[in-house]
């Protein structure tokens, strides 16, 4: 691992800024590389997605160097905290809940979040229509905190999966009767699939502040206060000058960047 970090870029920073030439430092992005379009690993091993470029945007933005730290989502926080890696870049979204445990950047993109079931099956996310059914979240991700806190204690069953590619794998297979993830996602990485052909959106946008949160911005550890002013200029630069949004033209066909 190189010495010279974005955890020791207190003092450096401010010279970083002031003069590009100078030699790059390392910002450590911690992020879970399973969740397409936002982030996932070719055959080769090499990171692709919205959320990569858009870090890469945000260090050249920094004149730093991006380096990727691999993670499961549940263990983004926790290896924040213990300085694993300096910021979080996994379609992280913003919530009290979270706040508790690091700080974010202002929001970057905002994503709907849907319920996906089989096409002609009438079910739509309400504990009414759900009651007795079984319904896959990513773990750790803010779907499993809105489904835990309006459905399971209300009879639906709720399983929580490290990898969403698998809930998807047992929507196909019947083993889940829906799944709650982001609407890109489902879209990507499941609906334009052969194996989701016969699935669909079902209902609309789920909607709670407390638990699906704000938007989607970057984790930042509590109190660094020189990481967190950085990538606040970065990003407010990218929005600006167009940068943030042809990315989300290129991955989505629409604008999802935060104003």
């Amino acid at each position: 691992m190189k010495r010279s970090t974005f955890r020791t870029l207190a003092l450096p920073l401010l010279a970083l800024l002031a003069v590009p030439a100078m030699a790059q430092s390392t910002i450590r992005m911690g992020l879970e590389p399973f969740y397409p379009p936002f982030e996932s690993k070719q055959a080769d091993g090499q990171l692709v997605g919205f959320d990569i470029d858009v870090g890469k945007a945000i260090c050249e933005r920094m004149a730093a160097k991006c380096s990727w730290v691999e993670t499961s989502f549940e263990g983004l926080i926790p290896g924040l905290k213990a300085k694993k890696f300096d910021v979080i870049n996994s379609s992280m979204n913003i919530t009290a809940k979270r706040r508790e445990s690091i700080d974010f950047t202002t929001p970057i993109y905002i994503v709907p979040i849907q319920m996906v079931a089989k096409r002609g099956s009438g079910l739509q996310p309400t504990v009414a229509s759900l009651k007795g059914k079984t319904v896959g979240v990513l773990q750790g991700a803010t779907q499993e905190d809105f489904v835990r806190k309006h459905w399971e204690k209300n009879g639906v069953k709720v399983v929580a999966y490290r990898d969403q590619a698998q809930i998807y794998l047992d929507l196909a297979s019947g083993r889940l009767d829906a799944g709650v993830q982001e609407a890109q996602n489902a879209m990507e990485g499941f609906l334009s699939k052969p194996n989701g052909k016969d699935f669909d959106f079902a209902g609309g946008v789920l909607s709670d502040f407390a638990t699906l949160g704000e938007g989607t911005g970057f984790g930042v550890r509590k109190g660094d206060k020189a990481t967190m002013a950085a990538l606040e200029k970065a990003i407010s630069g990218l929005k600006q000058d167009g940068t943030l949004s042809r990315l989300s033209q290129k991955y989505f066909k629409r604008d999802i960047i935060a104003k």
